[in-house]
């Protein structure tokens, strides 16, 4: 079976921010945290899956996850990615 880890993003009073989990089944745990049914840290904000990567078991996921989230660098870059892709909007990183 496989798992993801997945980069969601958000504006939120003008800035930019970024959430971090694992998950079979992508589609679903978004539809969740955009109606406020995933993380508390996600209620009540409209979320786009960012970047993703796939793992063929469970620990494999959980353990990047848990890197991800403390490797602040790599989710700042994504950030500069996305907003590169947005030119015209104007965010903050958080």
């Amino acid at each position: 079976m496989k798992y993801f880890v997945y980069l969601l993003i958000s504006k939120h009073k003008k800035k930019l921010i970024s959430y971090v989990g694992y998950t079979k089944n992508i589609k679903n745990r978004l539809k969740l945290h955009n109606v406020s049914r995933g993380a508390k840290f996600t209620k009540g904000k409209k979320w786009i899956v960012f970047y993703k990567e796939s793992y063929n078991n469970k620990s494999q996921a959980m353990s990047r996850e848990f890197i991800l989230k403390k490797d602040r660098k790599f989710r700042n870059f994504l950030k500069i990615k996305y907003l590169k892709m947005n030119k015209n909007k104007k965010y903050y990183l958080n």
